[in-house]
């Protein structure tokens, strides 16, 4: 019911939408004068009270008229031509129905204050000084000259009766103007609440993008730093080596060495330049994934069996123990590299005659790939930071150095395969990786 009401109400008197506030203050009033004019002019008729009865007739007209022009036809009301009415009506009325006596006193403040609200900002002063005015004129008038103000009302009981019915009408024009100005406050206030929470939002998106380029661009320049040193190592020690062979003769065992410290060297930065292509590819092409239904153990064979040959030469022991029937979803080639990169990093900290071990488990709907070594583990005070760029990578145990960049790369790679990383380690007795990849949904 009460909802059907509010309904009728707001198509009465418009919505916030398509009318300004004191517009529709203005539909209110004039929707309750028009309720309450059926009961006065009626009354005042019946009473014998001809001049009250007509003036509230003339200003219920005037009202439903401009009422008409503004609700249904858009155009402003008159409030020029509402102020002068009020003050003929008002001054007719005073000297007809008892003067100081009358409620024409209580009325007159109410239209007054009904006057301000509705009419322009630069009216307000003439309507104010007019109206105060012209109430201490009549009731100077009705002072000095008494004889010029009719007393109308046969008994007491009129009076009193009089002052009842018309009590109501500024109590209405009051609470109209209040509802509605509290409304607009709390309006504004929710408007600027939100809008201040909208703002503080925004400026934490543009504080936290500011500091994920301001990250970004220190990354930048730390992998351009480590790219301008370790990208001429190798090749200068190759450059020297063959310089070397060039001036003079090596005997088998130098020359062995030399290969052996090159092909170590090379190794390094073949690890380094395909992280380093990988990661600027994942960056330029943003997050493109191609998940896919893969069997696991036909994904990782080549590349396990890859990184056995790599272990091998350097003594360690590489094992991996696969279901051939687990099913993930993954993007291959991204599951790939980010093995590749756990493997060679165990096979990097690990030393000869050491041991590594890959092994995949289905825990809670996810499979878990495990890659543990017993290498020298990894120091407490650069676990926390494991998975950013380390522009001061460790080095292995035949002293390969990498880019700091595989195990951010694996990171970053699992996570856009909706999977996850993990790890446990102790310095010195050895490292394991936990890469959780989503199983195939049945």
């Amino acid at each position: 019911m009460d909802t059907k009401l509010n309904t009728v109400w707001l198509r009465l008197i418009g919505s916030s939408d398509d009318f300004s506030f004191e517009s529709r203050i203005f539909h209110s009033i004039s929707i309750g004068l028009a309720i309450l004019a059926v009961f006065y002019v009626s009354y005042n008729f019946y009473g014998g009270f001809y001049t009250s009865s007509l003036s509230i007739l003339a200003v219920c007209l005037l009202f439903s008229y401009e009422y008409y022009q503004s609700r249904c036809r858009n155009k402003n009301h008159n409030s020029f031509l509402f102020g002068v009415v009020g003050l003929v009506l008002f001054s007719i009325n005073y000297f007809a129905n008892w003067g100081i006596d009358s409620s024409t006193d209580i009325i007159w403040r109410a239209y007054l204050f009904f006057l301000l609200i509705t009419s322009p900002y630069r009216q307000h002063l003439l309507w104010l000084i007019s109206y105060i005015a012209l109430f201490l004129i009549f009731h100077l008038i009705a002072y000095y000259h008494p004889e010029v103000v009719k007393h109308p009302f046969a008994a007491a009981k009129d009076e009193i009766l009089e002052r009842i019915t018309a009590f109501p009408l500024p109590l209405l024009i009051l609470y109209l103007v209040i509802n509605y100005v509290r409304k607009r406050y709390d309006n504004a206030r929710i408007i600027a609440e939100e809008k201040t929470i909208a703002i503080t939002a925004q400026h934490a998106q543009i504080s936290l993008q500011k500091e994920l380029i301001e990250k970004a661009d220190a990354e930048k320049n730390k992998l351009m730093s480590i790219i301008s040193h370790d990208m001429r190592a190798p090749i200068i020690s190759i450059q020297g080596y063959l310089q070397l062979m060039g001036d003079n003769e090596l005997d088998m065992e130098d020359r062995a060495m030399i290969e052996k410290d090159l092909l170590i060297a090379t190794n390094s930065t073949m690890d380094m330049l395909t992280n380093l292509l990988q990661w600027s590819k994942s960056q330029m092409e943003g997050p493109a994934v191609n998940l896919s239904t893969v069997n696991l153990l036909d994904t990782l064979q080549s590349t396990l069996d890859m990184c056995r040959l790599h272990a091998g030469k350097k003594d360690i022991t590489l094992s991996y123990e696969i279901d051939p029937a687990i099913m993930v979803v993954a993007d291959a080639d991204m599951l790939q590299l980010v093995i590749r990169n756990l493997v060679s990093n165990a096979i990097k900290f690990t030393p000869g005659g050491g041991t590594i071990s890959v092994n995949a488990e289905i825990i809670d709907g996810e499979c878990k790939i495990t890659v543990s070594d017993n290498g020298k583990g990894i120091d407490h005070d650069k676990q926390k930071n494991i998975f950013s760029l380390d522009p001061n990578p460790g080095y292995g145990t035949n002293n390969e150095k990498g880019v700091g960049l595989g195990l951010t790369l694996c990171k970053e790679f699992i996570e856009r395969q909706n999977g996850h990383i993990s790890f446990e380690s102790q310095p010195g007795q050895g490292s394991s990786f936990f890469v959780y990849v989503p199983m195939i949904s049945h």
